[in-house]
């Protein structure tokens, strides 16, 4: 994704006061935070590791991906979580705000890939849109011609579409610190807005405005945040069969008995379609660690191993089974090495 290669403390330039504070940490059990879709695959790890370590199991908090990350890299010590889980790939500005504060050593752990998802009730029907129909129900302005915009006016999906029912577009989905909605607005919102060759050519003559235009979403009860908690989406959908939701594949899978997800031009978000890559809204999945804190707080290396493992993330392994979309064998071999090693980040 980089071509130039930039270690953490490099950017820092220095290596701020922090590492002494961790020498005096009295903690003994990891504390991990972050992206509520890695979430029921760390507290699985989390579980496994208790269970069959000498070492406490670990606690995990859902913080949302941009939440963690703000956490993580806040300090060096005790009050500081030792892990981050992210559901989008570290920012650069992320990086500087680690090294600012003391956070100069950061492993970064692929652990596989994820699909988001459009879903709705399964006894609601069932729909097949592009990401461009996504765009036009969700976008804050709308086109209005070539090189014009206009507030949104689509109340209903028949509005965007013809054939599409005249039911109220109703949309739950992430809040602004999540890194599903990064991914989401970055995988279907700036494609979807794309599909208009005059707004594409803002992309090289004008950025900003291209971002505000392609990435701003609804305020006007189209979409509705409903947090980090994707249970609770799943629990509204049920109960409401017109809305939609938005939220990681494994949700999907782990809630199969209530919703379905629907296809996006024309691709189911199945496990299969998602590992092919067929299915075009993906993306991988991640965990950081503090290195500062290995060989502090007791089992974070134990942690890590167990994470990377075939038995764990393999594809016949036990995240498998909770909706993970395994990397091909040669990455999990490499982030295994990088992952065991406790390399550090470069960027």
């Amino acid at each position: 994704m980089f071509k130039k290669t930039l270690t953490v403390a490099a950017l820092a330039g220095i290596v701020v006061a922090g590492g002494a504070a961790a020498a005096d940490m009295s903690r003994d059990q990891i504390r991990i935070v972050g992206s509520s879709t890695v979430f029921p695959f760390s507290t699985v790890v989390a579980e496994q590791f208790g269970k069959t370590s000498s070492f406490k199991t670990p606690v995990v908090e859902s913080t949302g991906s941009g939440g963690g990350l703000k956490l993580f890299c806040s300090g060096v010590g005790d009050e500081h979580p030792d892990i981050t889980n992210a559901s989008r790939r570290i920012k650069k500005s992320e990086v500087e705000k680690c090294a600012s504060n003391g956070v100069t050593s950061i492993t970064e752990v692929k652990i596989g890939y994820d699909g988001i998802v459009f879903a709705n009730a399964n006894a609601a029907p069932a729909v097949n849109l592009t990401r461009k129909e996504i765009w036009l129900a969700l976008a804050k302005d709308v086109p209005a011609g070539e090189g014009k915009t206009q507030p949104n006016p689509y109340k209903t999906w028949k509005d965007v579409r013809s054939d599409l029912p005249a039911v109220k577009i109703e949309v739950m989905g992430p809040p602004p610190t999540s890194g599903t909605r990064d991914a989401f607005v970055e995988l279907v919102m700036d494609e979807g807005c794309e599909s208009y060759p005059w707004i594409k050519a803002m992309k090289k003559t004008d950025k900003k405005a291209f971002k505000a235009l392609c990435q701003s979403i609804r305020e006007d009860g189209g979409y509705v945040e409903a947090g980090e908690n994707d249970n609770l989406i799943v629990q509204k959908l049920d109960a409401n069969k017109d809305a939609f939701g938005i939220f990681g594949y494994s949700f999907l899978d782990q809630n199969a008995d209530k919703i379905k997800g629907n296809k996006v031009e024309g691709v189911e978000p199945t496990f299969e379609n998602i590992a092919s890559g067929a299915y075009s809204v993906s993306r991988p999945l991640f965990f950081y660690v503090k290195n500062a804190h290995a060989g502090k707080v007791p089992g974070i290396k134990e942690y890590v191993a167990e994470f990377a493992s075939e038995k764990a993330w393999g594809t016949e392994g036990y995240l498998a089974d909770k909706g993970l979309i395994p990397m091909p064998k040669e990455e999990r071999a490499k982030f295994a090495h990088d992952a065991t090693a406790l390399a550090n980040l470069s960027m």
